[in-house]
């Protein structure tokens, strides 16, 4: 039997998506309480525990890459009980490295895994499919390596080459729009929920 869910859990669920907004202020404990412990993230140039992503993430803060994400109101399933839910965000990852003169708008999708535990809501699992990415030019065109960009899938390839540039190397293939790894993503969310894949 189904439960039914309410406004307010579907509010809590959009409100641990916007609080993505303590990652670009640097409220780094309210970061972290977004995530259920134990919880796990992977995005291009992180992959691991979600408290270890919120260390890394200052870390970053402190070097002359600059991040800001702009995101929307999640679409969002529930299980059966209630308790677990997955949804699926739009977001536009904005980077700049002051240093190098480069940016770049990257437009992707959080895929997270939500649970509720003593009445919370966090967020167990996020991972990212990347929809596409262009280059920006705070300062004025400069040159880039197109070899080095054709490195990385043409959704994410702006954004992976200015992180590599600061530092932040984009080791593996990440999922993209349409693809095989996508789906891979989806059906196994869905798995977890006890529902069938939403596509």
């Amino acid at each position: 039997m189904r439960k039914t869910t309410t406004l307010q859990d579907r509010q809590d669920i959009a409100d641990l998506m916007t609080g993505w907004i303590h990652r670009d202020l640097g409220r780094w404990d309210r970061l972290r309480e977004l995530f259920h412990p134990g919880a796990q993230i992977e995005i291009t140039w992180f992959e691991g525990a979600a408290s270890d992503f919120v260390d890394a993430s200052a870390r970053m803060a402190a070097t002359d890459l600059r991040t800001k994400h702009l995101i929307t109101s999640p679409a969002v399933t529930f299980s059966a009980d209630g308790s677990r839910a997955v949804s699926e965000t739009n977001a536009v990852i904005i980077a700049e490295n002051s240093s190098l003169g480069l940016g770049c708008n990257g437009h992707n999708r959080f895929i997270d895994r939500i649970e509720r535990r003593d009445g919370v809501w966090r967020i167990v699992d996020r991972k990212s499919v990347y929809d596409f990415a262009t280059f920006t030019f705070p300062a004025g065109i400069t040159d880039i390596d197109p070899e080095r960009v054709a490195g990385h899938p043409c959704e994410y390839g702006a954004l992976a080459y200015v992180l590599d540039l600061s530092g932040f190397p984009v080791l593996r293939t990440f999922a993209t729009k349409g693809s095989e790894l996508e789906r891979v993503i989806k059906k196994s969310a869905f798995a977890w929920l006890g529902e069938e894949d939403q596509g």
